[in-house]
């Protein structure tokens, strides 16, 4: 079995797990591919085992399955480097929250039993894409979680002129706009007041940031809708986010929102649903007054 391991870096608190995580996979007889950076950061560790270094993506690497050190951004990073090739992802939570990442470190070998036995499905999750006319985010506009138009530094609120396949749908004042996934939609938006969606459920949240127009509410729409923008403020200037990567953008670029043509593969273990996680990460249920 080729395993894939990425983390963005290792923190001091985390040095002994890593060591051991890596101890434990190498005696499973698997063969190993780290990403760069993670490989530098073991070798300030001391940590020499033997393993194949790649950089940029998986595409070409023949990996079976990626593991993700860290917390629900580093789940997200991942995004550019699985790409399309379908190689699925399974985060293990060393961060705080982990609605990507939900597999606890101290269940790995557990976890690891489930993934050699096959003890797992398949969670396919809808990426959006970004068309614009210019070339935007390292020629990779693709995001999990959301697209998001937001206004730059302190400046006043901006105007999103928003259509659906062509036609008017509202003109947003506000700070900003959200179009999320279902995966995204218990992320930014819904901590601006959007729903909850479930994958798989073939629709995208449009989330208005502190509306100026107090009418206005969370839409969920259909994923084959096509959704454009034209944005209008008192700078020239405003900020594009695909997930937690952001960019600087003139008025007047064209920026056309859909579902990319390709998911991105969750490992789902056995015992786990999207319920219990909801469940679990917002407390639901838990009287809290004792």
């Amino acid at each position: 079995m080729k395993i894939g391991v990425y983390a963005r870096t290792i923190h001091k608190e985390h040095e002994t797990y890593v060591r051991s995580f890596f101890d434990f996979l190498s005696d499973q007889n698997v063969e190993l591919c780290i990403h760069r950076a993670l490989s530098e950061a073991l070798e300030q560790m001391g940590y020499n085992h033997s393993y194949h270094v790649f950089s940029d993506s998986v595409v070409n690497e023949h990996i079976e399955i990626l593991f993700s050190l860290g917390g629900d951004g580093t789940v997200l990073d991942t995004l550019r480097l699985v790409r399309d090739s379908g190689t699925p992802v399974l985060g293990i939570n060393l961060g705080r929250f982990g609605f990507l990442a939900h597999s606890q470190q101290e269940d790995f070998a557990a976890t690891f039993e489930l993934i050699k036995n096959k003890s797992y499905t398949i969670d396919p999750r809808t990426v959006v894409e970004l068309e614009s006319d210019i070339d935007l985010f390292d020629g990779f506009p693709f995001g999990l979680n959301d697209f998001i138009v937001h206004k730059k530094d302190s400046s006043s609120m901006i105007t999103v002129h928003t259509y659906l396949d062509g036609s008017l749908l509202n003109s947003y004042w506000a700070d900003g706009l959200i179009v999320a996934t279902p995966t995204g939609s218990t992320g930014y938006s819904l901590s601006c007041g959007g729903p909850i969606v479930f994958p798989g459920s073939s629709s995208l949240v449009i989330t208005p940031i502190a509306p100026h127009n107090l009418s206005l509410r969370p839409l969920i729409i259909g994923d084959s809708k096509n959704i454009s923008f034209d944005i209008e403020g008192r700078t020239d200037d405003f900020l594009v986010t695909m997930d937690s990567r952001s960019v600087s953008v003139r008025k007047g670029t064209k920026l056309h929102v859909k579902k990319a043509d390709f998911e991105f593969n969750m490992i789902k273990l056995e015992g786990h649903n999207h319920i219990t996680t909801l469940r679990n990460k917002l407390m639901w249920g838990i009287d809290k007054r004792n």
